[in-house]
C-alpha cells in the first residue's frame, strides 16, 4: 500500500505517487554530481562576443567612437583542479614491477625506501603487497678451511659444528660469511709464485689463506674460531658493517686471526711477502710483511678468539684434554658447545632487563602468544655448557645462575635492556579469539567490534590515545624493521608455524624441536625441562579447559584466513576493510619475516655447494 506523506500533520497532495526516500536520495546524489561536473567543465574563457570581428566591419570604429566591450561575470572555476589521487575517473596507473625474490608463499613485498609510509597499497597499488625496507648489503667476512687435511671422525664433526657456529653468529650480526679453501687460493694469479717457493707446510698454509682472501677481494678475514661476542650496535661491529676499510688493519692481541682491508692493499701485502728474501726462513706471514703495512687496532672488545693458548689458560677442563694426544679429539668436541653457550650468555647479558612477550589483550589471547612464550623460555634459560660458570675470553660477564624474567606486557615499550617478542595476528584471528566467536559475519564486525584494536592497544604508550592508526603504523614499522628494531625484537604471526631457522636470527642454536607450534591443540608436551625456572610467567593464563578452547579457536581462525572459498574470502576482506591499520601491521610483519627467511634460504642455497657450507 502506498505511503501517505504528511507535513505538520497535513497530508501532502500527490505524495502517494512519490517514489521511496531511498530513490529520492539516489536521484538527488546523481543530480549533485551532475551539477558539480558541469561546473568544473565550464571553459575558462567565453568565446562569443558582440563586438564586430574586424575593425573594418565596425561602423563605430569608422566614426571615431569606441563601443565598450560587454563584461560578463565568470565564475572563477578555471583554476580549480581536482587532485588526481581523489579523482575517480583518473587514468589507471601501472603497479611497480615485482623484483626478483620478492615473494614467499602467500607473502609478497616491494623493497623501497618509502617503507615507512603508513599504508603500503598507496605505493604498490596492490592490497596484498607490503612495502619493506631494501635488504641491507651484507659485507663479506671470510675464513679459510683446508678440506685436504686428514682428520678423525670426531675432530671432523667438531670442525663442521664450529664452522656452522661461525657462520650463524656472523650472519646474525649483519655480515655475509663465506668459507674459502685451496680452490680460491689457486685462482689467485700469485699462486704460481707460491709454487716456486719452498716453504714449510705451516707457512704455505698461511700464505694460501691470504691468496684465497686476495682472490675474493675487499672484506674481513678471520679464523673460524673468532666469534662476535658483543651487542649488535658495538662500535667495532658497526664500523665493519659499513664495508669500507681504507687501511689494511690487524687487531692487537689477536695475532694472525682477524684482518680487514681493501683489495689493492691485500694484493700489495701479498706481493711484498712473496718477493721477500726472508720468506723461506719465516714462520708466519706477519713476520715477512713490514709492520708499517698494517694499521693496528687495539679496540676489539666484541671479538672472542678461542685459540689454543686462550683455551689452556681460561678453560682448563677442555685445555687439559686437548693437551693430551689420546683425548685431544674429545676436548676439541666440547668446544662447539662452550662457544654456543657463550653466545647465548652474551645475549642474556645484553638484555638483562628480561624478555617481554607482547600481549595486548590478556584475557583471551594466551594461545595466540603461546609459541612466543616458548621461544622466550628457551632464550631465558641457562644454556648447556661443559663449563657452566665460564665467560667469553674477550669480556667479563654475569654467569647464568637463573633464568631471565619473562613478562607479558599489554603495550610495547621501547627499552634497550628488554628484548621484545611480538605476535601480530590477522584481524580475523584477533576478533575470533578476543570475542570468543568461531562464526563471524559482516554484521557482527560492523556492530560489535572496534576498529584496529590490536595496534591501538600495542602502541598505547608510544602515542597519545586520540592519535589515529597512521602515526601508530609508522612507529610500529620502525619497531620491526629499523636497525634498532631488528636487534631488539622478533615479530611473528600466528597464522604461520615458527621458522626452524630462528637460531640464525639470534646467532646461536636453540632447541627448536622443543618449541610448541601454533597448530597444536593439546597441552604443552615436549616443553623444556627448565620451563619452571622462569622468574615471571604469564600471569593471565587461563585454566586448561579454556586454553584448549583457545587453541581450537586459533586453529579454526588460521584455516579461515587461509581459505580460498568465496564466502570466507568476502568475510575476510570485510574484516580487513574494517581494520585497515591492523591489517597493514599484520601484512608488514608477515612479509618482513618472510623476507628474512628468503634471504637466508637463497644464501644457504648458494653456499651449500662449497666445502663447509652445510647447514644444521
Amino acid at each position: 500500500m502506498p505511503v501517505q506523506r504528511t507535513f505538520f500533520g497535513l497530508a501532502i497532495p500527490g505524495s502517494r505517487r512519490m517514489p521511496p526516500r531511498r530513490i529520492l536520495f539516489v536521484l538527488s546524489l546523481i543530480g549533485t554530481f551532475a551539477v558539480f561536473g558541469l561546473l568544473i567543465t565550464i571553459p575558462s574563457k567565453i568565446s562569443g562576443s558582440v563586438v564586430p570581428a574586424t575593425p573594418e566591419e565596425s561602423p563605430a570604429k569608422k566614426s571615431g567612437f569606441r563601443i565598450p566591450k560587454p563584461k560578463f561575470h565568470k565564475p572563477k572555476l578555471s583554476n580549480f583542479r581536482l587532485p588526481s589521487v581523489y579523482n575517480p575517473f583518473r587514468p589507471a596507473a601501472h603497479a611497480p614491477p615485482s623484483g626478483a625474490n620478492s615473494t614467499s608463499g602467500d607473502d609478497s613485498w616491494l623493497p623501497d625506501w618509502k617503507w615507512l609510509h603508513p599504508f603500503s597499497s598507496s605505493i604498490t597499488l596492490d592490497e596484498s603487497r607490503a612495502v619493506l625496507p631494501p635488504l641491507r648489503k651484507r659485507p663479506p667476512i671470510y675464513t679459510f678451511y683446508d678440506t685436504g687435511l686428514k682428520r678423525d671422525a670426531v675432530t671432523l664433526a667438531a670442525e663442521h659444528k664450529l664452522l656452522l657456529i661461525w657462520r650463524r653468529a656472523w650472519w646474525a650480526k649483519g655480515f655475509r660469511p663465506v668459507i674459502l679453501g685451496h680452490p680460491e687460493a689457486m685462482k689467485n694469479p700469485l699462486y704460481q709464485t707460491l709454487q716456486t717457493r719452498q716453504l714449510n707446510k705451516k707457512l704455505e698454509e698461511d700464505v694460501a689463506r691470504w691468496l684465497s682472501w686476495g682472490h675474493m677481494g675487499t672484506g674481513i678475514f678471520t679464523d673460524y674460531l673468532v666469534l662476535p661476542m658483543g651487542p649488535y650496535d658495538d662500535p667495532l661491529l658497526t664500523y665493519l658493517r659499513r664495508g669500507k676499510y681504507p687501511k689494511l688493519t690487524r687487531y692487537d692481541g689477536l695475532g694472525n686471526a682477524v684482518f680487514s682491508g681493501e683489495n689493492t692493499a691485500i694484493e700489495g701485502a701479498l706481493r711484498m711477502a712473496l718477493d721477500s728474501t726472508t720468506l723461506n726462513t719465516s714462520s708466519s706471514f706477519l713476520e715477512v710483511v713490514p709492520k708499517s703495512t698494517f694499521e693496528v687496532d687495539g679496540h676489539h672488545d666484541s671479538l672472542a678468539y678461542y685459540d689454543p693458548v686462550t683455551i689452556a689458560k681460561k678453560y682448563k677442563v677442555i685445555g687439559e684434554k686437548m693437551a693430551k694426544e689420546e683425548t685431544k679429539a674429545e676436548g676439541f668436541a666440547l668446544l662447539p658447545q662452550l662457544i654456543n653457550s657463550h653466545l647465548h650468555n652474551t645475549f642474556q647479558n645484553t638484555f638483562s632487563g628480561g624478555i617481554a612477550v607482547l600481549k595486548p589483550n590478556p584475557e583471551h589471547t594466551t594461545a595466540l602468544v603461546e609459541p612466543a612464550l616458548q621461544v622466550a623460555t628457551l632464550l631465558a634459560q641457562c644454556p648447556d655448557s661443559p663449563i657452566p660458570a665460564s665467560c667469553p675470553p674477550n669480556r667479563s660477564c654475569k654467569p647464568c645462575v637463573s633464568s631471565l624474567a619473562i613478562s607479558t606486557p599489554e603495550i610495547f615499550r621501547n627499552a634497550s635492556s628488554i628484548y621484545t617478542i611480538g605476535t601480530v595476528p590477522h584481524p580475523y584471528t584477533f576478533v575470533s579469539l578476543t570475542k570468543s566467536k568461531d562464526n563471524i559475519d559482516v554484521a557482527f564486525i560492523r556492530r560489535k567490534t572496534k576498529r584496529d584494536p590490536w595496534i591501538l592497544g600495542a602502541t598505547d604508550e608510544l602515542l597519545e590515545k586520540d592519535v589515529g592508526g597512521e602515526p601508530r603504523l609508522i612507529k610500529f614499522k620502525e619497531a620491526i624493521a629499523s636497525e634498532w628494531g631488528r636487534f631488539h625484537s622478533l615479530w611473528l604471526t600466528p597464522e604461520k608455524d615458527l621458522p626452524e631457522s630462528l637460531g640464525w636470527h639470534f646467532g646461536f642454536a636453540l632447541p627448536m624441536k622443543e618449541v610448541l607450534q601454533p597448530t597444536s591443540t593439546s597441552s604443552v608436551p615436549g616443553s623444556p625441562t627448565k620451563t619452571s625456572s622462569t622468574k615471571s610467567a604469564d600471569s593471565n593464563a587461563p585454566a586448561a579447559g579454556e586454553l584448549n578452547k583457545e587453541r581450537e579457536r586459533l586453529k579454526n581462525a588460521r584455516g579461515a584466513v587461509r581459505s580460498k572459498f568465496r564466502h570466507q574470502l568476502v568475510i575476510k576482506e570485510a574484516v580487513e576493510a574494517w581494520n585497515l591499520a591492523d591489517t597493514e601491521a599484520w601484512r608488514f610483519a608477515s612479509a618482513f619475516r618472510a623476507q628474512c627467511e628468503k634471504e637466508l634460504e637463497l644464501w644457504e642455497e648458494e653456499e651449500r655447494k662449497y666445502a663447509g657450507g652445510e647447514t644444521d
